[in-house]
């Protein structure tokens, strides 16, 4: 029964690909009154990873809540991918995942062993993670989606955020990227296993890894990590920009020195490219100026949206070697992929 679901090919758009345009969001959340609580952090209006609010003067709870449709066929690979990019979101904020509510979209006549290999999968990764499932909410849906509501524990003093970057800053990324054109050629059949294998790994793979490494060299050299977001549905470049607006600063990004996964650019060169990815580029594409010498299938690349992408850092450029080593110490493998500049146009430029 499992073998002959193949989950991708149920949806129109796979993974964090599916998630609304970045104009879209941008155009509503603009009109949204502001709330006024003195124990909200960190809310909506940075467009941070996830929110932070004070319980009392050295704790607070980070939550944030992501969910999707698959991004790869097999059920349990599915499930684990979507806890890591739910918990993705409190670790790029410097957090503890402690608990997490299910969210279930599922069609009426699906294959129970199909939902059932879905839970386990993402109960593996939250255990994983030391994080409880506490329960979760479902719903008939003809579109399958799946993801988690995660509650963390942050010190208030200790808060990553999206902005915060300084001129000078080195810029680290954790994960290589490729997903969504692999997870777009997936869906047509014309994907080589062993990249589907590569692109499940890394997705799989819990971003507490690369967060403890951080904190390692902030708790060293306290001030090194000026700023953390992962990368995920707005792409590299979509999240870049959103650290360089909230910074008040510009980026430059060396498309060469950035890892991308195995067979992510022949299938980019083969335009396996989601409306997400389009979405991103017409969104954000009068922000970076590329360089004539950037192949098309790179700049593809840059905007393509990620599930259960790497962390992108801004640090201070003497913590980027040391950063870099702590990170290899946890095999975590991290690329120094640019440096931040003093505001200027264009906002971002890719070599």
């Amino acid at each position: 029964m499992l073998e002959q679901v193949k989950l991708t090919a149920t949806v129109k758009a796979a993974g964090c690909a599916a998630k609304l345009s970045p104009s879209v969001l941008d155009t509503v959340l603009r009109r949204l009154p502001q709330q006024i609580d003195n124990n909200v952090l960190v809310g909506f209006e940075t467009s941070d990873d996830a929110g932070v609010y004070r319980l009392s003067g050295g704790l607070a709870l980070v939550q944030t809540v992501d969910f999707f449709t698959p991004i790869v066929d097999d059920p349990f690979s599915f499930g684990q991918i979507a806890a890591a990019n739910a918990l993705s979101d409190v670790y790029a904020m410097g957090g503890r995942p402690i608990s997490a509510l299910s969210i279930v979209a599922f069609p009426e006549k699906g294959a129970l062993e199909v939902l059932e290999q879905i839970l386990r999968g993402g109960l593996a990764k939250m255990g994983e993670a030391g994080c409880t499932v506490i329960g979760g909410h479902s719903i008939r849906d003809d579109d399958m989606k799946f993801g988690y509501a995660v509650t963390g524990l942050i010190d208030p003093t200790r808060i990553w955020r999206n902005i915060g970057a300084q001129p000078g800053d080195a810029l680290l990324l954790t994960k290589p990227l490729g997903a969504g054109v692999i997870s777009t050629g997936l869906k047509q059949g014309r994907i080589p296993e062993a990249a589907v294998s590569a692109a499940t790994a890394a997705m799989s793979r819990l971003n507490r890894d690369a967060a403890e490494a951080l904190t390692e060299i902030d708790e060293r050299s306290p001030g090194t990590i000026h700023a953390v977001t992962d990368v995920t549905g707005f792409g590299l470049l979509g999240h870049a920009r959103e650290m360089a607006v909230g910074s008040v600063v510009s980026l430059e990004i060396e498309h060469a020195a950035i890892e991308y996964l195995l067979g992510a650019v022949a299938a980019s060169r083969e335009g396996f490219y989601s409306g997400g990815l389009r979405n991103n580029r017409q969104f954000i594409g009068d922000c970076v100026a590329f360089q004539p010498s950037v192949p098309e299938e790179f700049q593809g690349l840059l905007f393509d949206p990620q599930t259960s992408g790497g962390l992108l850092v801004a640090l201070e450029a003497a913590g980027a070697e040391p950063a870099l080593s702590a990170l290899a110490a946890r095999r975590v493998s991290a690329r120094r992929i640019g440096r931040v500049l003093e505001k200027r146009s264009p906002l971002m430029e890719v070599k």
